[in-house]
């Protein structure tokens, strides 16, 4: 039989597939006192050529003569996503199941050889347009910015621990959700559901296709979801919060939420937002925020959700104290 052609988005806007959370998160983000000025102050020791340059020296960047399916297949989600910005992908040598997009002007893509190796061609066309999402959703600049924050020490910044911390848990806490985000992006792109189900069975441990079974790991999905008394919701955010990823079930379970709602369906069906037409962009964005997380505390009635929001209070409270911080270093 042919290979069916995926359908091309024209003029997809990247607000049609990014979940709320993520926005939310985003918008929380972009409110802390002070951010902007970390932004100045952390690319200000670096640049993204120095970024640019060491993927360039260490690992291969695709072409047609090297990984050429990894570099016809970017091309064809750019395609697409009728994206008029082809990015670069470089992989490197790594036994760890990640990729990742780096950069602000000229983003690019870097996959791991471990998934190169151990993926089918579907599978490896989901991480890539897993990728692609970030990228037309703009968060390559705060991913490099986590990137960074991390990598750089805190004594090359000219500003105390007080202030970098907290930050970098707002900026982790916001990279968590936008997973949620491009998981559909790579959805969209290979236009199949079984190639995002079983990359999340396959991050989730399942090297070998042969001794794993999609409906099993449905169940178990189902089984932390109903997890729900206050000692389980207690464990569910002191595992997650050093975690650069949410669990694959978590994962699993979102995306198959937005299908079984009809989202996945519409926008294939040519229902989607056009790029360009803004009008209301923020308190749509603030009102379908509002209604995601009242729908889940109505569903969860997890009692962590309190414990969450005086949390989230705290983090109100330091966001106040780094802006006082900043405005006196930058006088």
């Amino acid at each position: 039989m042919p290979k069916t052609e995926q359908k091309i988005l024209t003029n997809i806007d990247s607000r049609s597939w990014e979940h709320p959370a993520d926005k939310a998160a985003l918008a929380t983000l972009k409110q802390i006192p002070g951010f902007d000025e970390i932004i100045k102050v952390v690319f200000g020791l670096t640049t993204e050529k120095s970024i640019k340059l060491l993927h360039l020296s260490s690992s291969i960047r695709t072409s047609p003569n090297q990984f050429p399916v990894l570099h016809k297949q970017i091309r064809k989600i750019t395609e697409i996503f009728d994206w008029n910005y082809i990015p670069e992908v470089y992989v490197t040598r790594s036994p760890f199941f990640n990729a990742g997009v780096y950069g602000v002007k000229k983003p690019f893509i870097v996959i791991n050889s471990h998934l190169v190796n151990s993926l089918n061609e579907d599978e490896l066309m989901c991480i890539l347009a897993h990728e692609m999402g970030h990228l037309i959703s703009g968060h390559s600049l705060y991913k490099t910015l986590l990137w960074l924050m991390l990598n750089i020490s805190f004594t090359a910044l000219p500003v105390s621990d007080l202030i970098v911390l907290p930050i970098i848990a707002a900026l982790k806490e916001w990279d968590r959700k936008s997973e949620l985000s491009a998981d559909r992006a790579g959805l969209l792109a290979v236009q199949k559901e079984n190639p995002s189900y079983s990359v999340l069975m396959r991050m989730a441990g399942g090297d070998n296709p042969s001794d794993l079974n999609m409906n099993d790991f449905f169940l178990q999905a189902d089984e932390y979801e109903n997890s729900k008394d206050l000692l389980d919701g207690i464990h569910k955010v002191l595992n997650t919060v050093w975690t650069s990823h949410p669990f694959p079930v978590i994962r699993l379970t979102e995306l198959r939420n937005w299908i079984a709602d009809g989202e996945y369906s519409k926008i294939i069906g040519g229902d989607y937002q056009r790029r360009g037409n803004t009008q209301s962009k923020v308190s749509e964005d603030i009102k379908d925020s509002f209604e995601y997380y009242k729908k889940e505390t109505e569903k969860e009635a997890d009692p962590v959700l309190k414990i969450a929001k005086n949390l989230g209070e705290g983090v109100a409270k330091i966001g106040d104290d780094v802006s006082d911080a900043l405005k006196k270093f930058f006088k």
